[in-house]
């Protein structure tokens, strides 16, 4: 069954979305028929972050109230929405649509990261980065987070990530400031139930108190 080919979706819950869909109305069918056939035919990418959009910018980059001066970079669409629904974040993103996967034959050259450095071209004649094209023409660009996922893939991309920035920047007096996301103790949760790799992390991470 086709349903079952979507993610998280199993024997059971298709048959169930299938009869689900039987039942509705033959107009609210007709709507959703044509609602996923839009989604592939009008949805693009944003020319300037790559984020999912039906217009030549998507929201955030044409929003003029953004702080366009940091960029953070992340591996999907769905951790732009994690930034977006908690209002913690002003900024502007870069959406790599992936991570380096060398066992899955996914390499640098396979998602965004071309892109991201073409939106930082270094201004012969000022010390700061300028982006291309775009709304943010003429910002200058002071930081760039590294939001990739905490696993093996997700770190092997900051690492690339950063070191093709450590490049592009060695020339600079004042460098870019490259920050990476700090992981540890979630909130609320107890020491006896943290594994190596959250303490060491935590302890990485630790601020003034």
């Amino acid at each position: 069954m086709f349903l079952e080919r979507l993610p998280g979706i199993g024997e059971k819950t298709a048959n169930r979305l299938a009869f689900y869909l039987l039942r509705m109305p033959e107009q609210d069918l007709k709507e959703f028929g044509d609602n996923v056939s839009w989604l592939k035919s009008k949805t693009k990418y944003c020319k300037v972050c790559m984020n999912l959009t039906e217009e030549e910018l998507c929201s955030i980059c044409a929003d003029e109230k953004r702080d366009k001066s940091i960029i953070t970079v992340v591996e999907t669409v769905l951790d732009i929405l994690s930034f977006e629904q908690g209002g913690i974040y002003n900024g502007i993103y870069h959406v790599l649509h992936g991570k380096i996967d060398p066992l899955n034959s996914i390499g640098p050259d396979d998602i965004f990261i071309e892109s991201l450095l073409k939106r930082l071209e270094l201004n012969s004649k000022e010390s700061h980065f300028v982006p291309r094209s775009g709304t943010t023409l003429g910002t200058k660009i002071t930081e760039v987070i590294l939001a990739t996922n905490p696993d093996m893939e997700g770190e092997a991309t900051a690492m690339y990530i950063k070191n093709k920035l450590k490049e592009l920047t060695s020339s600079r007096v004042n460098e870019l400031k490259i920050t990476r996301l700090a992981y540890g103790l979630p909130m609320g949760a107890n020491l006896e139930y943290a594994d190596y790799g959250t303490l060491k992390k935590a302890l990485e991470g630790r601020n003034n108190y």
